[in-house]
């Protein structure tokens, strides 16, 4: 197999895979085995016509694109390697030359990493910020935990306020019709939180237990239920239960039932300085962001579209995993949303492109720095990751190659820069 790379512009490149005829010749006598039981011959039991008749009769190219197929994975892959380009997106195959008793060639075109140009990356002048924790903020936190530690009792002694939960049973009408969707027993709903209708739950408000309600709404024009759409309905509602939440007292009991403290004094203590640790990663978060975005104006690269698309579609892989944790699949969050995948590339792809960008910005400020990472940084990121996925640090490194420990050095010397760029930047 001969290799030959052509450059080209936009940090492209064309590789130009010339395999022998030979194994081209056993591609397409593979690709024979492959097809042969689905060919029908007369005069032939399905499977067993000689392939030089299948050719004479159905054309000599007949196995041709299986052959290819056959060929272009490994001979690629094998090119690739041998090519010693950084590769960043799947290739664009042509086939050049296909044919009988000749050599097999083909072309791949793919995006290279691209040549960065660092311009300045020391100095870089970011606004001073810092921070500090309201004790409005400190007291919104708490009410989370007490909220958390809440419980629901049922009460009978008022009639339902904004806020209560109830319980109910309701049937809905339209047109003097019931429809379908519109019938429910004990079902519970919090009073002010638009889970229904608008207007809905407004007209529970005020209610008692026992209590008979009808109530009057119009089904907004864009329900999803077109039937339905624009139309009045009453729906025969049934009081049945009321609930309020009913919050812990703010003690040092709470404080002791909530964390590991044993005053309300400590806990409000903690809870502040938590809030500010927050507040100062976001801040840092923030500063190394602007100073990386810095460094890239200053910086020289032609980033491919390929290599944006590639990313973009690894982004969006990312997203749907983690909305699938959650119980949701991609399509139905496109569904629920109303965006499309053309949508939500174009969505993704400027933050496809910065990460691009900042990842080759930091990559060559660790080559002008010379930075590098040592044998007892990547064991001790490897027993980080073991512990991480609960795995043996020996079976993890198993599993961990020399390309992948390579990876590693690389991301971990990648950090040692962003150390360095936010560290030698000025405060203004």
């Amino acid at each position: 197999m001969s290799v030959q790379v052509e450059k080209l512009e936009k940090s492209m490149a064309k590789i130009t895979i010339e395999v022998a005829s030979e194994k081209f010749d056993s591609a397409l006598e593979q690709a024979y085995q492959k097809n042969k039981g689905k060919i029908a011959m007369p005069g032939f039991r399905k499977g067993k016509a000689p392939r030089a008749m299948i050719e004479k009769m159905y054309g000599v190219g007949i196995f041709y694109e299986d052959a290819a197929n056959i060929l272009i994975p490994d001979a690629y892959e094998d090119a690739a390697k041998e090519s010693e380009l950084e590769i960043v997106s799947q290739p664009e195959i042509d086939v050049v030359q296909i044919e009988k008793g000749q050599n097999f060639i083909f072309t791949a075109t793919v995006a290279v990493k691209p040549e960065v140009t660092l311009g300045k990356y020391k100095g870089m002048e970011v606004e001073k910020k810092t921070e500090e924790v309201t004790e409005e903020e400190i007291a919104a936190e708490i009410d989370k935990a007490r909220e958390s530690n809440s419980r629901m009792i049922t009460i009978d002694d008022r009639a339902t306020q904004d806020g209560d939960t109830v319980v109910i049973d309701f049937d809905g009408y339209v047109d003097g019709e019931q429809f379908e969707g519109g019938y429910a027993e004990d079902h519970t709903l919090v009073l002010g939180s638009h889970s229904f209708i608008d207007g809905f739950e407004d007209q529970l408000v005020g209610k008692n237990i026992g209590e008979d309600v009808d109530v009057n709404v119009t089904f907004p024009e864009n329900y999803h239920a077109e039937e339905l759409q624009g139309k009045p309905a009453v729906f025969k509602v049934k009081i049945k239960e009321i609930k309020v939440k009913e919050l812990p007292e703010l003690d040092d009991e709470f404080a002791q039932d909530v964390s590991d403290f044993d005053t309300l004094d400590e806990y409000k203590a903690d809870v502040e300085k938590k809030l500010l640790e927050n507040k100062e990663a976001a801040l840092n978060r923030e500063k190394e962001e602007e100073v990386i975005r810095q460094i890239i104006e200053e910086a020289e690269m032609e980033v491919p579209e390929q290599m944006v698309e590639t990313q973009s579609r690894q982004m969006m892989q990312e997203f749907a995993q983690r909305i699938q944790a959650q119980g949701l699949s991609l399509e139905q969050y496109m569904q629920f949303s109303g965006t499309t995948p053309q949508m939500m590339q174009e969505e993704i792809r400027p933050q496809a492109l910065l990460r691009i960008q900042s990842r080759l910005v930091l990559e060559a400020v660790v080559a002008a720095e010379n930075i590098e990472t040592t044998q007892e940084e990547i064991e001790k990121e490897l027993e980080n990751m073991a512990s991480m996925y609960q795995m043996e640090i020996d079976k993890l490194k198993e599993l961990v190659g020399e390309d992948e420990k390579k990876q590693i050095a690389l991301d971990l010397a990648v950090q040692k820069a962003v150390t360095l760029v936010v560290d030698a930047a000025v405060e203004k």
